[in-house]
């Protein structure tokens, strides 16, 4: 009887030796797994960061299109000329827009200089005085405000919704676009717009 229990004992324990043995196998590949896909998220995520801007083999060159400033002096591009300018096309009412503007607030504050301005240029029929509002209800302190009340920008520059982001080089010529809205303050968003700014 002895002689039984102990060998039922040794199986039981062997059973239990193999069980926690496939447990831990178990537990490595999932870990590994994990491990994987987060290295593939993080690595998929920073492609998709470079991959929003789509950009030109060629700059290409933008027709004349006005605006106004806060003063409602009115203004080109032209009187950029010689900086590197990211042309954000917006709207008080567009939610996206309003939900990017704090990035877009962070980038100009960490990138802007004499050669790289972020230039919001709203498209509010309302004019100025509501921008000028949403910039003091959220705190925006970096970016200059322009505006275009007729909307004819959208036209000249064949914007299909908004938020549209425009990436120009310091002679006036579009680098690149991305539609949709972003985050402006990222390390990959700002490195990105680093090696056109540097290097054109």
């Amino acid at each position: 009887m002895k002689s039984l229990l102990v060998h039922m004992n040794l199986k039981v324990g062997f059973a239990a030796v193999i069980i926690l043995v496939a447990v831990a196998a178990l537990t490595m590949v999932s870990f590994r797994n994990e491990k994987n896909v987060s290295h593939q998220a993080t690595d998929n995520g920073r492609q998709s960061q470079q991959r929003s801007f789509v950009m030109h083999d060629v700059p290409r060159p933008l027709p004349e299109f006005g605006f106004e400033n806060v003063e409602g002096q009115p203004m080109t591009l032209s009187d950029f000329e010689g900086t590197v300018v990211l042309l954000n096309v917006w709207a008080t009412w567009c939610v996206p827009c309003r939900e990017e503007m704090p990035t877009l607030d962070a980038l100009q504050a960490e990138l802007g200089n004499s050669v790289f301005k972020v230039i919001a240029l709203s498209i509010d029929r309302a004019g100025a005085d509501v921008v000028q509002d949403f910039y003091s209800e959220i705190g925006i302190r970096n970016l200059d405000l322009f505006i275009d009340p007729t909307m004819k920008t959208t036209t000249a520059l064949g914007i299909p919704g908004l938020p549209t982001t425009l990436l120009i080089d310091r002679n006036g010529r579009e680098l690149g676009r991305l539609v949709g809205p972003t985050e402006w303050a990222t390390a990959e968003m700002i490195d990105f717009l680093k090696s056109h700014i540097y290097t054109d």
